[in-house]
């Protein structure tokens, strides 16, 4: 097993408690879906939300698909003009069989811009 770092994001319709949790949990899944992981395999997670999404902490709705026992963490990512608005990112730190190479990246919706190369 090597430990890996899995990065992701997402861009969300709007401000909302709904949506930031929408965001969460279809970024999340299809992080654990696209590397063949268990929440047992993760070992920790970072997400951020930019600087316009105020109405929920992502930690919340990860915490409600299980990932109660895994250290989250949140944080406002910089506010930097002219920067993609509404957008949730994740660095998921997991153990996997996986070699670096193997490990899918994912940028879903408008996130897609950020990192064209590893886009899904």
């Amino acid at each position: 097993m090597s430990t890996r770092a899995i990065r992701g994001a997402i861009q969300i319709d709007e401000d909302s408690k709904t949506a930031i949790r929408s965001g969460v949990v279809e970024l999340l899944q299809e992080v654990m879906r696209a590397n063949s992981l268990l929440t047992s395999d993760v070992i920790s997670v970072i997400l951020t939300a930019t600087p316009d999404l105020k109405s929920d902490f992502p930690a919340a709705a990860a915490r409600e698909i299980g990932f109660g026992s895994v250290p989250l963490l949140c944080a406002a990512e910089i506010d930097v003009a002219g920067a993609l608005p509404r957008v949730i990112r994740v660095m998921l730190h997991c153990e996997t069989q996986k070699t670096a190479d193997q490990i899918s990246h994912i940028y879903l919706k408008g996130a897609q811009a950020l990192r064209r190369d590893l886009a899904q």
